[in-house]
């Protein structure tokens, strides 16, 4: 239940790609640094902003040609731990491509153990499902909630075992994966909830929705012809040409199924919230910015919180939604965590607004 009148503006911080264990390589904090300047300001001058909830769309874990392990994941708890004005509960996750375990192990173990969005591993995550101002729905790889008539609907990527092909032991390689129980979840979340304002969450944006998510615009061609790691790195059997969106679903390769669904059913879906590709807000390539709009659907991309993982093109971003009450328009605020692009906090120039179908309801 809402702590909050009808008549207030709800405030949601969209965040992801933290890459913990990568920042703390030097010297950085990524998450912990994020949260305390949310709450108390920024060292170099951001200030503190109001939040009522967190979207996180994953990749906390920084593995690399390695998979998440126990140590990063009490890393992992312990900078969660700095939250004063809010409680863990009041961060909701899902499973990015840096976050998943190798085939050889059970399914996301590190994600379901020190993330744990279900509060099912509590004495490693610290959740207490209980605790949840906004109760959750579901499981591990797909689940929702609800506040007023907005609806969340939450997927994790994944290691899908019957899928060999550039997953295995690659431990992070990008591309995109949900299964097909989790395509047809949302599929039925969609179609069963006609009046709510629905608001998806994947670690991957879908294809040719927001900046380089379209097919190789992930990697770059270097002068010898050769495809080499800007975006994201390349892995020749890690399907680099989905490197930047969702590519896999139910073992189908690039099988467009989210952007057909949309196609058919213009505006059914009012958000798509992603990360993964990490990059300064004003950047823009395959003539696809940060936010744009496809199928009556608003795409946001909001990394990351690190500064180090992928350092060609990384810059530590976040992202706050405000919505009104009674109000069709979302204003969306780009927050900067250092000041290497422009003086940390608010970036005027990345600000937008958006206009729903349907306005807002606590």
């Amino acid at each position: 239940m809402s702590i909050h009148s009808a008549s207030e503006p709800l405030h949601v911080w969209a965040f992801g790609d933290a890459h913990v264990g990568t920042d703390k390589q030097f010297g950085r904090h990524s998450l912990a640094e994020a949260i305390s300047q949310s709450e108390f300001g920024g060292s170099e001058g951001g200030p503190a902003f109001a939040w009522d909830l967190a979207i996180d769309v994953g990749d906390m874990s920084g593995a690399h040609h390695s998979l998440p392990d126990d140590a990063e994941g009490e890393e992992v708890r312990r900078q969660f731990s700095v939250l004063r004005k809010h409680r863990r509960e009041d961060i909701y996750s899902v499973c990015g491509n840096h976050d998943r375990s190798g085939l050889a192990e059970p399914e996301a173990w590190w994600w379901q153990k020190w993330v744990d969005p279900l509060g099912d591993h509590n004495e490693f995550s610290g959740v207490d499902a209980k605790a949840r101002r906004y109760a959750i729905n579901g499981t591990w790889q797909r689940y929702s909630f609800q506040v007023g008539n907005l609806l969340f609907l939450m997927m994790s990527d994944r290691n899908e075992p019957t899928q060999m092909v550039g997953r295995g032991t690659l431990g992070g390689n990008p591309g995109g994966v949900v299964s097909g129980e989790t395509f047809q979840w949302w599929k039925d979340a969609v179609d069963n909830n006609p009046d709510k304002i629905i608001i998806s969450v994947h670690h991957y944006v879908l294809k040719d929705t927001t900046v380089a998510s379209g097919a190789w615009e992930g990697l770059r061609k270097g002068a010898d012809g050769r495809w080499e790691e800007h975006y994201h790195r390349y892995f020749e059997q890690g399907t680099p040409r989905g490197a930047s969106y969702l590519y896999w679903v139910d073992s189908k390769q690039d099988s467009g199924a989210f952007e057909n669904f949309l196609a058919e059913r213009p505006g059914c879906v009012q958000m798509w919230i992603g990360g993964h590709t990490h990059t300064n807000p004003d950047d823009s390539f395959g003539n696809k910015t940060h936010i744009e709009r496809r199928w009556g659907t608003w795409f946001i991309n909001v990394a990351s919180l690190s500064r180090h993982h992928m350092p060609l093109t990384t810059l530590p971003i976040s992202r706050l939604l405000t919505f009104t009450p009674g109000s069709r328009d979302v204003r969306v605020q780009c927050y900067l965590h250092t000041s290497q692009h422009a003086p940390q906090g608010w970036y005027p120039k990345a600000e937008r607004t958006l206009r729903l179908d349907i306005p807002f309801r606590r």
